[in-house]
């Protein structure tokens, strides 16, 4: 078994297309490769999968604790040739870095530096981070170097000489004719099919040619893996249920893990399309809408009047519903687009819903559950993290219709936030994304809410 962790020296080195890059070369020899996403980031997640064919897994310390994050770890990693991870912001950022993962899993780092603007210097830049004092990492974490945004033959052989004592693996051109369009959350998402196969192929080339494959595999062997995982999920005996699950691309970002232990705890996925599907599956038992991109599809969501019809009667009903952002967008009366123009929605909350010019919340969420839901009891903890442009309006009393709140939140360093959880009936959503890996109980709590309700 091998891996590696592609690490940056900042946001915006190029870590995603070089990991895209090293990914679409390793599937290109022939070899099964594991992605990785270090931090709760659905989008980078997305386009890994859509390059090696298999599920990426986010690999979350604050969310879902060490034992949980070696635990998926090593329960993927057996039957891949090779595992990359890529790694979040700059290396030793955030008390839950980069480094600290590989530091917890004992993957050797790949250092990704932004060649751009200098040439000797970026020795010094290299050697500072593969020096750099800290009180959790082992020593000797970087095992290469990989530059990007390279502007010739000539400017390469000077970065290479200015680098000592960690070898230089190679690097990218300045313009590798290579792109992934972006949207306000960030790149766009793998079900929009952003990278062509002939794309894809071609940066696999540019890779083979500039950058030393046989010897990232060497550095990876360093990695000292367990001779074998824990034993594959498989579900568990006795009465079932079957979970409708939204995914499409306008709803897509979801945690395969929560997938993982849901199928565990012996519920049946299926998945439709609010987009396209004309109603809801028959013979579900709950429904689970995530989040994605909504604001984008609003006229083909809005458009879709049967879908919307059958949503509102499912939670009219008092059957189990559980969304996240987007899909709180979409329970809400109507989600107002960046240009102001509104759309009607399934109209379960009482609120409508309207994106910002600017982001409204970026951060980690512990909650405390203030009452029984589906996913959970009374004063059960939860982790998560929220991540949108949009806000709610227009009758977000929580009073209005019977509209609950039972989330008390707070922020990775503990800060009190503003109450969440709106519950109306059986069903509940929220901004927040929830890692159901965050408590072993999410799961389960689910399938047996389902069953009794």
């Amino acid at each position: 078994m091998q891996g590696l962790v592609i690490a940056g020296t900042h946001s915006g080195c190029g870590k995603t297309t070089i990991t895209i890059g090293l990914l679409a070369a390793l599937k290109k020899k022939g070899l099964e490769v594991q992605p990785f996403k270090a931090g709760p980031d659905f989008i980078d997640a997305g386009l890994h999968r859509l390059i090696t064919g298999r599920p990426s897994r986010n690999l979350d310390l604050w969310m879902c604790g060490k034992d949980a994050v070696t635990e998926c770890f090593n329960s993927h990693i057996k039957d891949a040739d090779v595992a990359v991870i890529e790694g979040v912001m700059g290396m030793y950022d955030g008390e839950y870095s980069t480094a600290m993962l590989a530091d917890t899993l004992k993957v050797p780092v790949i250092l990704v530096v932004d060649a751009y603007g200098m040439a000797e210097s970026a020795g010094a830049v290299v050697r500072g981070f593969a020096s750099f004092p800290n009180n959790f990492a082992s020593a000797g974490l970087v095992q290469g170097v990989i530059f990007n945004r390279v502007a010739s033959d000539e400017h390469y052989k000077r970065l290479k000489e200015g680098v000592q004592d960690v070898p230089v693996l190679g690097y990218l051109p300045r313009d590798p004719d290579f792109s992934i369009p972006h949207r306000h959350l960030g790149l766009a998402v793998a079900e929009e099919a952003p990278i062509s196969d002939r794309g894809v192929d071609k940066l696999a080339d540019v890779v083979i040619g500039h950058i030393d494959i046989d010897r990232l595999l060497e550095i990876a062997n360093v990695s000292s893996f367990p001779s074998h995982g824990p034993a594959p999920l498989s579900p568990r005996p006795g009465p079932g249920a079957k979970i409708a699950v939204a995914y499409d691309k306008a709803f897509c970002f979801y945690y395969e893990d929560n997938f993982d232990l849901l199928r565990q705890a012996g519920a049946e996925i299926v998945f439709f399309s609010p987009l396209s599907s004309p109603e809801l599956p028959e013979g579900i038992d709950a429904l689970y809408i995530g989040g994605g991109y909504p604001e984008l599809y609003a006229v083909t969501l809005s458009e879709n009047a049967g879908m919307l019809a059958s949503v509102k009667a499912w939670s009219d009903s008092g059957r189990p519903l559980y969304a996240e952002c987007g899909g709180l967008m979409y329970l809400s009366q109507g989600i107002h687009d960046f240009d102001g123009n509104s759309f009607r929605m399934a109209g379960v909350f009482p609120f409508e819903t309207r994106m910002k010019k600017g982001r409204s919340h970026l951060g980690y969420r512990e909650i405390v559950l203030e009452e029984s839901c589906i996913l959970g009891k009374t004063g059960q903890k939860i982790r998560g993290h929220e991540f949108h442009y949009s806000e709610i309006i227009k009758g977000a009393d929580p009073k209005d219709n019977n509209t609950g709140l039972i989330y008390s939140v707070s922020g990775r360093s503990g800060e009190e936030l503003p109450e969440e959880g709106y519950r109306v009936k059986k069903t509940l959503a929220s901004y927040v994304h929830i890692h159901f890996a965050s408590s072993k109980t999410i799961a389960e709590n689910i399938l047996k809410y389902i069953r009794e309700n």
